[in-house]
C-alpha cells in the first residue's frame, strides 16, 4: 500500500497536488513518498520481530540521498555494490559498519576502502575474490569479514532476466560446491568467515521461493556455524512491486479483493509458529 491519489482528476502525493509540484520545478521532477517507505520498512521489520537481524536496503534501487538518509533515520543498513555508494551511505550518515559490499566487480581501490571504513561483511562471488581479498587486507592489516554467495539453485518464477537463483545462472557458487570454497577461505589468514549469502531474483510476487530457498540452504548454514563460527545468514531478493493497477494498489480493499493465490507479497506483520 502507498499514498498516492488520486482527488478528482489530479494525482497526489501525501496529499500534497503533484501538478503543482510539476508548476514550480518543471518536469520531470521525481516525487517521493516519505510516508509510504516508512510504512514499508515498518511492515517489513514488524513481520520479523523476535529475529536477530538487520535489514539492508539495496542502493540500486534509488541511491538519492534523501532516501538514504531516510532509510538510515528509520534504522536500516545497506546493501551496496561500489565505492560510490559506500561513500554515499557516509554522506547520508548511514552505518557502514552495518552494512554489507556486494557485486562482481569490487576494484582493489574499492576493496581498500571498503576496508578502511569498516564494513560489516563483503558478499563474495568466487574464489579468486577471496585471493584477492585476503592479499588486499594483509596489506592494511586487517581481517576481511567475508560471506560466500552460494546459488541454491531455486526457481524465483520471477521474469528470466533477472532471476539470480538457478544454477544455469552465473550468479554465486552452486550449492554442491559450497563446502569445498569455504574450507578453501578458511586457510587465508586474513579472510573472517563471517556468514553465508544467497540472491534468488528480482521482483518475486510470491514467498513460496524465498521459503523453498532458505530451507535447502539452511543445513549447510547450521554446518558452517558449526564449523567456522558464522554469525549471519542473508536471505536475499526482491519483494515485487505492482506495476499493474499501481495506484489502485494503494488501497487495502485492492489487497483483500485478490483471492489468496493470486494476491502480490507485501511486507506484513504474520502469526508466528
Amino acid at each position: 500500500m502507498h499514498h498516492f491519489r488520486y482527488v478528482g482528476n489530479q494525482l497526489h502525493a501525501e496529499g500534497v497536488d503533484l501538478a503543482t509540484i510539476a508548476g514550480l520545478h518543471g518536469t520531470p521532477t521525481y516525487v517521493y513518498s516519505a510516508q509510504t517507505i516508512a510504512d514499508n520498512y515498518r511492515r517489513l521489520a514488524a513481520s520479523l520481530a523476535g529475529l536477530d537481524l538487520k535489514i539492508c536496503y539495496a542502493m540500486k534501487a534509488n541511491s538519492t540521498l534523501a532516501v538514504l538518509r531516510h532509510f538510515a533515520n528509520l534504522g536500516a543498513a545497506f546493501d551496496l555494490v561500489s565505492g560510490g555508494e559506500l561513500r554515499r551511505v557516509i554522506a547520508a550518515g548511514g552505518a557502514p559498519g552495518e552494512s554489507v559490499f556486494a557485486g562482481v566487480g569490487k576494484s582493489e581501490a574499492e576493496i581498500r576502502l571498503a576496508l578502511e571504513t569498516g564494513v560489516y561483511g563483503f558478499h563474495v562471488e568466487s574464489e579468486p575474490e577471496l585471493a584477492r581479498l585476503d592479499r588486499i587486507a594483509g596489506q592494511l592489516g586487517r581481517q576481511a569479514p567475508v560471506a560466500i554467495r552460494i546459488n541454491p539453485d531455486v526457481d524465483a518464477h520471477t521474469h528470466a532476466k533477472i532471476t539470480t537463483g538457478k544454477s544455469e545462472n552465473k550468479f554465486g557458487i552452486p550449492l554442491k560446491f559450497a563446502a569445498a570454497a569455504y574450507a578453501a577461505a578458511a586457510k587465508y589468514p586474513h579472510v573472517e568467515l563471517k556468514g553465508v549469502q544467497m540472491h534468488i531474483g528480482s521482483q518475486l510476487t510470491q514467498i513460496g521461493p524465498f521459503v523453498e530457498a532458505v530451507q535447502k540452504v539452511l543445513p549447510f548454514v547450521e554446518e558452517l556455524k558449526k564449523l567456522y563460527g558464522i554469525r549471519y545468514f542473508s536471505v536475499g531478493g526482491g519483494i515485487g512491486i505492482v506495476y499493474p493497477d499501481a495506484l489502485a494498489s494503494g488501497d487495502a480493499a485492492w489487497w483483500a479483493a485478490k483471492p489468496e493465490g493470486e494476491r502480490p507479497s507485501r511486507p506484513r506483520p504474520t502469526a508466528r509458529r
